[in-house]
């Protein structure tokens, strides 16, 4: 699909509205080339003093008609085309925005946060110019040019309109190519700007550890090549307007000329009416528009088509992860897990980040996953979620393969608290009623009890409407984290997995949340994922993953009978607890 075809699919939805819109501005191109004929008609007359006050007040009312309804036209033709072409924007903005949500993970890890803004806001306002304006401009430059040609022709001078005509083809022809030159460096614009947006967005986003880290002259000097870079772009866009406008000028001062010399002789030796070379020079006049607004619609057709092509690029992107033909509605799970030869590996990578992995996970059960940083502890729990795709029957839920549940069904019958905790710019009981059907303050503050961050949130001046900041970032680690489990256990799901959830809280704190979730979560399947042994020893199973293999799996007794990895853990950890109580204890004292 070419971009035409691509932009005509939504433009034929509004083809009624461009229709009367396009009939609309046809009578305003229509009534206005009558309005010279009528100041020829009173300058002829008064020059032979031939018409009287009642004859050009009768012309003075036929040109006041004409204005009057060339407003009324032009309003029209506004209302509709421009109307059509911001119900275009917003249809397009509406699809991208549904697309990109069905986008895999992988998609977003390819694809900068930056350039998808720009492609959102820069790219369609260019699209909007070209289905809007420029097809104002074009019709402009091809129907008001023939009209007035042909009166022109008909009510002047066949010779003289051929002399002023002239000059005017070679904007014609310069204006094509001047569209092929423009389409390239725009896009090279466009794409210098989605860089400078990403630069931009990042900074932003990571401020506190730029100034941790004293970088902020390293990142001003980031910017500023950044910043260089899209003002070259956009000047190699600015020099070639700046040289075609002005031979513009140059082309159309030349027509201008022509008229004022061959049209003055014309009219001295007769051969036309004073009233018609005031006439002819309003028509020539009325050309400037129609030949400006070629340029102007080739320039925005250019830039218009290196838009359409980079947001359709998002949608030639199809996703990773959808519902099979094999689907059955499945509204609700026990919550038995089954992995049979689990293995995964990521795109991009030549080794398996989960290696031949199978447990048997019954319904009700407290799984716990321990173990190093990149062994694929959280790539486990997103094949859970369905994030990524693996081979049929390597995944089982309640007995079925998770690629024959629906992902709406799937993802409703799983609760999950991540890694980053994030969080929406909204206030804390948006946020943690975030995946409840609706807001009801007994069931959010039952969750915030059990998670241990109701007595934080009643202590805030505004409580549970507390605005938090971009990504929660006015909350401590701690509050974010136990709001995110908040936010998890208002959905009461028969899975719940919590990926190294507890990190940022104290002992005893995370101590009570386990206390609590072992109660609210009695007969339901939790999944904790830790680093800390304390936190899942009293899990009902433990599975240590080394080098994205499963190495032991069993309840902590077991665990530390076998002393292997996990006891070696155990001890280590063990011991830095009591170097750092020695530690604390020789402090105090000091």
């Amino acid at each position: 699909m070419n971009a035409f075809q691509f932009i005509w699919q939504y433009i034929k939805r509004h083809r009624f509205q461009y229709a009367a819109g396009i009939v609309t501005l046809f009578f305003v191109d229509f009534f206005n080339i009558y309005i010279p004929r009528q100041t020829g008609a009173i300058t002829d007359g008064l020059t032979a003093n031939s018409m009287d006050m009642p004859q050009i007040f009768h012309y003075l009312f036929i040109i006041f008609a004409l204005g009057a309804s060339l407003a009324l036209g032009r309003f029209f033709w506004r209302y509709f085309l421009f109307g059509a072409a911001r119900a275009i924007e917003r249809q397009l903005r509406d699809d991208m925005f549904a697309h990109l949500e069905k986008m895999s993970v992988e998609y977003y890890n390819g694809h900068k946060t930056g350039d998808l803004m720009t492609r959102f806001t820069s790219d369609l306002n260019m699209i909007r110019m070209a289905i809007g304006p420029a097809v104002i401009s074009v019709f402009d430059a091809v129907v008001m040019t023939a009209m007035v040609i042909g009166q022109m022709i008909f009510y002047v001078n066949l010779r003289l309109t051929l002399l002023a005509v002239i000059p005017m083809i070679f904007i014609c022809v310069g204006e094509i190519y001047y569209g092929k030159i423009m389409k390239p460096k725009f896009r090279e614009r466009q794409e210098a700007v989605s860089n400078l947006t990403d630069y931009v967005q990042e900074s932003f986003s990571g401020v506190r550890v730029i100034k941790a880290f004293v970088q902020e002259r390293a990142q001003m000097y980031g910017f500023l090549a950044a910043n260089r870079h899209a003002m070259d772009r956009n000047l190699n866009v600015a020099r070639l307007q700046a040289v075609v406008m002005p031979l513009l000028d140059v082309i159309i001062g030349l027509s201008s000329l022509i008229t004022l010399i061959y049209g003055g002789y014309l009219a001295i030796t007769g051969q036309i009416t004073l009233g018609r070379f005031v006439a002819f020079n309003q028509y020539i006049n009325m050309l400037v528009w129609p030949m400006l607004a070629c340029g102007d619609s080739i320039n925005m057709f250019s830039q218009g088509s290196a838009s359409i092509r980079r947001v359709q690029e998002i949608f030639e992107e199809k996703p990773e992860i959808f519902d099979s033909d094999k689907v059955e509605p499945t509204p609700s799970l026990k919550g038995e897990i089954t992995l049979s030869h689990l293995t995964f590996i990521h795109r991009g990578h030549s080794e398996p980040t989960l290696k031949d992995i199978s447990l048997e996970i019954p319904a009700g059960t407290t799984l716990a996953i321990i173990g190093r940083t990149g062994n694929g502890k959280s790539t486990l729990v997103n094949l859970l979620l369905h994030l990524y795709n693996v081979k049929p029957g390597m995944i089982l839920l309640d007995g079925r393969d998770i690629g024959t549940i629906p992902l709406k069904d799937l993802r409703e019958n799983i609760a999950y608290v991540p890694q980053d905790n994030f969080l929406f710019s909204d206030t804390l009981k948006s946020n943690i009623a975030f995946g409840a059907e609706e807001e009801n303050m007994d069931a959010i503050i039952r969750a915030t009890t059990a998670s241990c961050i109701h007595d934080n949130i009643v202590a805030f001046p505004d409580g549970y409407e507390t605005i938090v900041g971009e990504r929660g970032v006015t909350l401590s680690g701690g509050q974010k984290q136990r709001s995110s489990i908040a936010r998890a256990l208002m959905k009461d799901a028969p899975i719940l997995i919590l990926d190294d959830a507890l990190s940022a809280v104290d002992t005893d704190t995370e101590e009570q949340i386990l206390k609590n979730l072992k109660e609210n979560r009695r007969g339901k399947t939790t999944i904790l994922i830790a680093h800390r042994i304390s936190t899942i020893q009293n899990a009902d199973v433990i599975m240590v993953l080394e080098d994205g293999e499963a190495r032991e799996v069993g309840d902590h007794r077991t665990l530390m009978a076998m002393k292997g990895i996990y006891y070696d853990m155990f001890e280590k950890q063990q011991l830095e607890a009591a170097i750092g109580e020695k530690r604390a204890a020789f402090a105090a004292e000091g």
